[in-house]
């Protein structure tokens, strides 16, 4: 199914490809500590730079100090529920391959993350293969312009933040939203807030009608919502 106008596919590691191992464990920082668990407080620290969403998160310590407790926090974490890759990853990547787009696959966490749980799907993408973003967050720019020197209309995200589907829309890329299954996590309501029109419950969901579909919209510059009029 050759695309006309896309020419990247770029698909979040954690969330996506993988189980969400991020938001039980922030959800547990924050309440632990006497926090609230807000939308807002949620949509401050996701796709964040590590330190970002370490300053956030309303923890005691410096940021340094609370990265370093989230990181044992979420060892402890995968004790009872490990790192796996989510049903229906392998079908999603061949059917994404057979498009003919470039593919990537990015992430906050370092290249060891990907090579540890996603090693054999190495040979589907390209490029570096994997980006780490933690030093640019949420990457699309960097990605699609800097890294595979397309426009950014020209890529499609597959993400599970409403962040990083806020700076698709201003930055005029495509995206799909798969928002975790967390019980406590608002990321579904910030993404239709953001007016994302693709929202998946499942990798089985992205198939070939739904690409076709974005690969158009992208064509005709109707990926986003247009703006009401002002006082409209």
């Amino acid at each position: 199914m050759a695309l006309r106008h896309l020419r990247l596919i770029a698909v979040n590691i954690d969330g996506v490809l993988l189980n969400d191992t991020f938001s039980p464990v922030i959800h547990r920082m924050v309440v632990r500590n006497g926090g609230v668990y807000t939308a807002e407080l949620e949509r401050s620290v996701l796709s964040q730079t590590q330190l970002k969403a370490a300053e956030a998160l309303g923890v005691p310590g410096t940021p340094q100090e609370v990265v370093e407790e989230y990181f044992r926090e979420r060892a402890a974490y995968l004790e009872g529920d490990p790192v796996r890759v989510m049903e229906g990853a392998g079908p999603l990547l061949e059917r994404l391959r057979a498009t003919g787009a470039r593919m990537v696959c990015y992430g906050g966490l370092a290249r060891g993350h990907f090579d540890e749980h996603l090693g054999a799907y190495a040979s589907y993408f390209d490029g570096p293969g994997y980006v780490c973003t933690d030093a640019f967050r949420p990457g699309i720019r960097e990605i699609a312009e800097d890294v595979f020197g397309l426009r950014c209309d020209q890529a499609l995200f597959i993400d599970d933040v409403a962040k990083v589907a806020e700076t698709a829309r201003q930055l005029g890329a495509a995206f799909i939203g798969h928002p975790t299954s967390f019980e406590h996590s608002f990321q579904r309501q910030l993404m239709q807030r953001a007016g994302v029109r693709h929202l998946v419950g499942a990798l089985d969901d992205i198939d070939e009608p739904l690409v076709r579909a974005l690969d158009a919209e992208a064509a005709e510059g109707r990926l986003w919502p247009v703006e009401a009029a002002a006082g409209s």
